[in-house]
C-alpha cells in the first residue's frame, strides 16, 4: 500500500493507493463505512479530454470523503478495475465535480451507463455555478475545483496543480500530453488524484449551506442536474462526420490560410496576428485608425478590420467604401486558420472509431446559464455558414431537423417588461421587426429600416449602444441614435423596466434574480447589462424546460445539440415531418401571457443543407 499525507485547512488527510488484493480489501472496508456516513466523492484521471477518441485511456478511479481518499489504478486492470467498477455500483450517493465528463469516461471505459450514474450524482460544479456563475475574469471565483477549493476550503488547495505541472516538465511533457504520459506510480500524480475527491467532499456541504443562505430554490438545483443529464446523453450520441468532405476542407483551409498570409506579407505584415505590423501597414496605406485599447494602443480587432474591409461583423458587404485589400487578407487568413484549428482538425482528431464526433455540451456556461458547445465551439459559427456545418451529418437514413424559437429574446422581453405594443404585435402574429420599423418610420418603411429595427431590438436585449448597433448594421451613427430615441418612444416600458431592475440590483448587493430564481451578479460599471441578463437567462430556461418536455415526449433519442435557441435533431426521413411537429409542440407554450413559439426546418442529411449545402 502506498500512503500519502497532506494538510488541508489544518487537518491531516490521507491518500491510499492499493497495490494488491489485501489492500483492496481494506478499501472495501472503508467504502462500506464511508457510504453509511454520507455521500462519497468520485473522480477519474485519464489520458486527456477527447473521451471518444480510439486510444483514450482511463488511468485511475478515486473515491474519497473529507479525510480519506483511495486511488485505484484502473490502468493495471484485473482486480483494481473490478473493485473500482463494483464500488461505483454500490455507492448510493455520489459527489462529482463536472459530472458529465466523468459520466462519459466511466461509460466509455468502464461500461457504467450514465443513466445509472446521473440519478445518484450531485455535481459540485453545478452547485458552485448557482452560488456565483461568474468566471475569474468577470470578478467571480469560477467553477474549477481548485479555485473553488482555494476560496471555500483552503487557500493552498491549488498547490498540487503547480507541483504536477513541474513533474510534467521534468518528464519532457506538456500540460496536454502529461496526463497520458506521467508514470502511474508517480507520487505527485497520485496525491493530486486523491486530494481532488477530498476537496470535492469538503466543498459540497459548504456550497449547500451557501445556497440555503442565499435562498436558491432546491428545485433549481434539481432542474440543472436534469438538464446536465440530457446534455450528456446528446453528447454521448454525437453526430456522424463526413470524413472525406472534412479532410478535403481541412486541406483547403490550410491552403487558404497560407495564400492570404502571403498576400498580407506583400503589404509588410509577415504575421497576421502581429498588431504592431498591421497598424504600421494600414497607416502606411493612408488609413485613419482612431479606436484604442485600454492601454492606449491603436486597435485593429475584427470590428476595425471589418469596417476597413467594407464588411459587417457577419461578413456581409456594406457597400460604403472601397475595401482595403490588406484588411480583407488578414480577415480571410485568420478565419481560415481558426476554422481549421477549431473545427475541421478537431473533428478529425477527436472522432470515435465509428466516425462520429461528440461535441462537449456545457449546460451551464455563461453567467446567465446559457449553454455552450466546446471541442469544437459550434455555437460560434456565423449564422450564414454552410461550409463547416456541411461536415456534420444526420444518421444513415435520417435527415437533419432544426427547431428554432421565433424571436425568443424579444418575446421574453415583452413578457418580463410587459411591453404592451410588442405583446399586441406578437399576439396578432406580426413580424416584430417589421412592426417596429412601421412604428418608427411609418407604413413606407424600407428593408433597410427593418434591418436597423432588428439591430436596435437586439441591441436593447444584449445591452449594445448606438455605436455597437452602427457597427453591426452599417448604418450611420446619427441615424442609429435617432432611431433608438424613436424606439424608446414606441416601447417606453423597456427603458422603465431596465431602470427599475438596476435600482433593485443596487438594493440586493448587485445581484438580479431571474424569474426562475437564478442569481445573476451585475458589474457596477455595467448595470445596463441587466436587461441582457434577464432576457438571456430566461430564454435559456425556456429552452431548458422545452428540453425536459422533449424527453417526456420521447424525443431524446433524436436530439443532437442545443445551439443558442435551437435544437438540432436527426430524424428518420420517413418520419421527419411528424417528429418535427412534435418538437415544435414541446417548444410552444406561454410565458406570462406571451406565446413562445418555435418553427422546425427539415433539411437533407448534412447540417449544412439548412444553409444551402446540396447534401
Amino acid at each position: 500500500m502506498q500512503t500519502f499525507h497532506h494538510d488541508i485547512a489544518g487537518d491531516t488527510v490521507t491518500v491510499h493507493v492499493p497495490e494488491d488484493t489485501a489492500d483492496l480489501n481494506q478499501f472495501w472496508d472503508w467504502l462500506y463505512a464511508a457510504r453509511s456516513r454520507g455521500p462519497i466523492a468520485l473522480d477519474t484521471e485519464t489520458s486527456g479530454l477527447d473521451v471518444y477518441s480510439p486510444n483514450y485511456r482511463l488511468r485511475t478511479v478515486q473515491f474519497g470523503d473529507a479525510h480519506t481518499a483511495w486511488v485505484l489504478p484502473w490502468e493495471r486492470g484485473g482486480y483494481f478495475a473490478q473493485y473500482a467498477r463494483e464500488a461505483i455500483e454500490r455507492i448510493p450517493r455520489l459527489l462529482i465535480h463536472n459530472a458529465p465528463f466523468d459520466w462519459a469516461v466511466l461509460e466509455r471505459c468502464a461500461g457504467l451507463p450514465l443513466e445509472d450514474l446521473a440519478p445518484c450524482t450531485t455535481d459540485t460544479q453545478i452547485l458552485a455555478a448557482l452560488v456565483d456563475p461568474r468566471q475569474p475574469q468577470e470578478g467571480g471565483i469560477g467553477t474549477g475545483l481548485k479555485p473553488l477549493s482555494a476560496y471555500w476550503v483552503d487557500p493552498a488547495a491549488p498547490d498540487t496543480q503547480s507541483g504536477l505541472n513541474s513533474v510534467f516538465r521534468s518528464l519532457g511533457l506538456t500540460k496536454e500530453t502529461g496526463w497520458a504520459g506521467v508514470p502511474l506510480d508517480d507520487p505527485t500524480y497520485l496525491l493530486y488524484a486523491g486530494l481532488d475527491v477530498i476537496l470535492t467532499s469538503r466543498l459540497e456541504p459548504v456550497l449547500r449551506r451557501e445556497l440555503d443562505r442565499l435562498g436558491v430554490r432546491p428545485q433549481l438545483v434539481e432542474y440543472e442536474h436534469e438538464i446536465a443529464r440530457i446534455c450528456a446523453v446528446m453528447q454521448r450520441t454525437g453526430l456522424a462526420l463526413d470524413q472525406d468532405y472534412t479532410r478535403a476542407l481541412d486541406s483547403r483551409l490550410a491552403d487558404d490560410a497560407a495564400e492570404y498570409a502571403a498576400l498580407a506579407a506583400r503589404y509588410g505584415v509577415t504575421n497576421v496576428n502581429a498588431t504592431k505590423q498591421i497598424v504600421e501597414a494600414l497607416l502606411g496605406m493612408g488609413e485613419t485608425l482612431t479606436d484604442r485599447t485600454a492601454s492606449g494602443a491603436l486597435r485593429v480587432d475584427k470590428a476595425v478590420l471589418s469596417s476597413l474591409a467594407d464588411m459587417s461583423l457577419q461578413g456581409e458587404p456594406l457597400g460604403q467604401r472601397t475595401p482595403n485589400p490588406l484588411a480583407l487578407a488578414i480577415i480571410q487568413a485568420k478565419r481560415a486558420g481558426k476554422w481549421r484549428q477549431t473545427y475541421t482538425s478537431t473533428f478529425l482528431n477527436s472522432m470515435d472509431a465509428s466516425g462520429r464526433v461528440h461535441p462537449f455540451i456545457r449546460s451551464l456556461a455563461a453567467r446567465t446559464g446559457r449553454m455552450s458547445i466546446q471541442r469544437p465551439a459550434l455555437q460560434t459559427l456565423p449564422s450564414s455558414d454552410q461550409m463547416i456545418r456541411r461536415c456534420l451529418l444526420a444518421d444513415e437514413g435520417h435527415v437533419i431537423v432544426s427547431v428554432d424559437f421565433a424571436a425568443v429574446e424579444l418575446r421574453v422581453l415583452a413578457a418580463l417588461a410587459n411591453v404592451k405594443r410588442m405583446r399586441a404585435a406578437i399576439l396578432a402574429g406580426e413580424d416584430l421587426h417589421s412592426f417596429t420599423a412601421r412604428m418608427v418610420w411609418g407604413p413606407d418603411f424600407t428593408p433597410k429600416h427593418r434591418k436597423l429595427s432588428k439591430g436596435i431590438s437586439f441591441g436593447k436585449v444584449y445591452g449594445g449602444g448606438a455605436e455597437s448597433v452602427s457597427r453591426q448594421t452599417g448604418a450611420p451613427l446619427q441615424e442609429v441614435q435617432n432611431a433608438m430615441a424613436a424606439y424608446d418612444r414606441v416601447y417606453p416600458e423597456i427603458r422603465r423596466t431596465a431602470k427599475r431592475w438596476q435600482r433593485e440590483a443596487f438594493q440586493t448587493g448587485m445581484v438580479f434574480l431571474s424569474v426562475t430564481g437564478r442569481r445573476l451578479p451585475l458589474d457596477r460599471d455595467r448595470t445596463y447589462a441587466v436587461t441582457n441578463y434577464a432576457c438571456q437567462s430566461t430564454a435559456r430556461d425556456v429552452l431548458g424546460q422545452s428540453m425536459l418536455n422533449m424527453e417526456s415526449a420521447g424525443l431524446l433519442e433524436f436530439m443532437r445539440l442545443p445551439i443558442h435557441d435551437e435544437i438540432l435533431a436527426s430524424a428518420p426521413a420517413k418520419d421527419a415531418e411528424e417528429i418535427a411537429r412534435e418538437f415544435e409542440r414541446c417548444m410552444t407554450w406561454p410565458l406570462q401571457g406571451v406565446p413562445i413559439e418555435a418553427e422546425a426546418e427539415i433539411g437533407k442529411r448534412s447540417w449544412g443543407s439548412l444553409y444551402g449545402a446540396d447534401f
